[in-house]
């Protein structure tokens, strides 16, 4: 149910590393949750962000709910397609639909989060399927 090479937060963020970059997203759990995304507001690239800082937001016709850092780290990008189909975190949460990229501090910081299996015990014990 959730992609085992993923690293999870419990705020419902994914990241993956890609030649050395964070790709973050939203989990299929959080994005089932808030319903139809409409509007994603992406961290401002180039600014620093440290673990749990806030650094966007996810709206959706349900609420709004707030993007947090899974590592420290600088923004390289957003994911500029999502501006006009912001449904994509929603029909490919851990695919087209990632939202930033960042260059990690220190690759060690991904120990420190859940692994796929841990993940899904917790999105089990907030009553997930």
């Amino acid at each position: 149910m959730f992609p085992e090479k993923l690293r999870y937060t419990k705020s419902h963020e994914w990241i993956k590393l890609e030649e050395g970059v964070g790709i973050v997203g939203i989990t299929h759990f959080a994005q089932e949750a808030l319903g139809d995304i409409v509007y994603v507001q992406f961290p401002v690239v180039g600014s620093g962000v440290r673990a749990g800082d806030e650094m966007g937001e996810v709206e959706s016709t349900k609420a709004t709910s707030l993007l947090y850092s899974p590592v420290n780290g600088t923004i390289l990008r957003a994911n500029d397609r999502l501006t006009g189909s912001p449904d994509l975190v929603n029909t490919d949460p851990y695919g087209e639909g990632w939202i930033a990229a960042i260059a990690l501090e220190t690759q060690e910081e991904l120990d420190r989060l859940m692994d796929a299996k841990s993940y899904e015990a917790f999105v089990r014990g907030e009553g997930g399927s």
